[in-house]
């Protein structure tokens, strides 16, 4: 008997006969957010905007007929010259821009036309508000993952009705196949000398507006 066909013979014996078998996960974690947390709609956003700041992202509130003002806004603040959305963002977001080149990503810009865009512009396809997280899936005016990864700036639309109270009640929306991008803050990392460090592996800046209701 080979080395190989020994360690495989004790790892059959170790799973013995229940080996395939799904054993039960206990579901005994909290699903909605109490009320104490949340008691009403208006908590639960609150509660996202507060989470978002404190995961060290800007982040502002609008009216529906404001979005498209609030982002060139938030791109003139930046002093943003090009940047690079999904080829179906709604056009009303981007109706106000002046001064701002929208680089369409269609066909796909390369890596290096992403890095030297001062940022892109996308929305998302859910947000929870227990962690002021974000989640992109690839739909609608999110484009690829690349989008918002390259980049040095993030600007992300999140309507209000998009927002979930807990990561639980997100997971039973989304859909596991998509590529799924759960974005809580800025990108960033700690070194051995525990120095937070941000934008090693996507944006080191992320703004949200929130187009209320």
């Amino acid at each position: 008997m080979s080395a190989r066909e020994e360690v495989l013979r004790r790892v059959r014996y170790a799973l013995g006969g229940t080996r395939g078998a799904h054993p039960p996960v206990p579901r005994g974690y909290a699903r909605r957010l109490t009320g104490a947390e949340a008691e009403t709609r208006a908590d639960v956003i609150a509660l996202f905007t507060e989470r978002v700041a404190d995961n060290r992202a800007a982040v502002r509130h609008v009216g529906a007929d404001e979005a498209g003002t609030a982002v060139a806004a938030a791109l003139w603040a930046r002093e943003a010259k090009q940047i690079v959305v999904p080829a179906d963002l709604p056009f009303g977001w981007l109706a106000e821009l002046d001064g701002v080149r929208a680089l369409a990503d269609t066909p796909a810009l390369d890596i290096d036309a992403l890095a030297a865009v001062d940022g892109a512009v996308t929305g998302c396809a859910l947000a929870v508000a227990q962690t002021g997280t974000v989640v992109l899936d690839g739909g609608r005016a999110q484009g690829r993952r690349a989008l918002t990864l390259v980049p040095g700036f993030h600007l992300c639309v999140v309507r209000a009705d998009q927002i979930v109270g807990t990561v639980p009640e997100a997971v039973t929306r989304l859909d596991p196949a998509r590529p799924l991008t759960w974005i809580s803050g800025p990108s960033a990392t700690h070194g051995i000398e525990l120095r937070r460090v941000e934008g090693v592996h996507g944006p080191h800046q992320l703004e949200i507006l929130v187009v209320d209701d």
